[in-house]
């Protein structure tokens, strides 16, 4: 078994909700960070979750910051919507980057990235919601629903070369039922 925190990040605080809404503010994510990598993580996620909201990423100091005392991979997203941001975030100490909102449909970005920093180093994020027995994806941090289903969008990601995914149900976040 891995074990790989997911850290949300709104503004400097780290926060939880149920269903991606009723967002809390748990506290400054250095600590948690610290926390966890003392107690066996072996892997970091770090998402800006209003990134894309806010046409901005923010998490470049953060990842500089805790890359110098932390030795295991961290993977970076939210807010990413170019090659330029990609290399900022791989530059500033994280290992792999994580799309969504700004590939979602958009193979061409995705193969990009492939290309450029490598199959490995591109994760697609999938925020999906259930509806009626199926599963659509949706961006901006579950907030828009898209008509992709994610099973189509798994098979075209699949295509390109993704090697990695990382999965949220929406409809299960936050409630212990993951």
């Amino acid at each position: 078994m891995r074990i790989i925190p997911k850290l949300d990040i709104k503004g400097e605080n780290l926060v939880k909700g149920i269903n991606l809404e009723g967002l809390r503010v748990l506290g400054d994510p250095r600590s948690f960070i610290r926390h966890y990598y003392r107690n066996g993580a072996d892997e970091f996620i770090i998402h800006d979750i209003v990134a894309s909201l806010y046409l901005r990423n923010q998490l470049e100091d953060l990842v500089k910051e805790i890359s110098k005392n932390i030795f295991i991979p961290i993977i970076v997203g939210g807010g990413i919507k170019n090659l330029n941001d990609i290399e900022k975030l791989l530059k500033s100490g994280a290992d792999r980057v994580f799309l969504n909102t700004n590939a979602l449909g958009k193979k061409k970005f995705i193969k990009d990235a492939c290309k450029y920093f490598g199959h490995s180093t591109i994760v697609i994020s999938i925020e999906a919601v259930e509806i009626e027995n199926k599963f659509f994806c949706s961006k901006d941090y579950g907030r828009e629903l898209t008509k992709i289903k994610v099973e189509d969008w798994l098979k075209e990601i699949e295509q390109i070369g993704v090697l990695e995914t990382i999965i949220t149900s929406v409809d299960k976040d936050g409630t212990g039922k993951g």
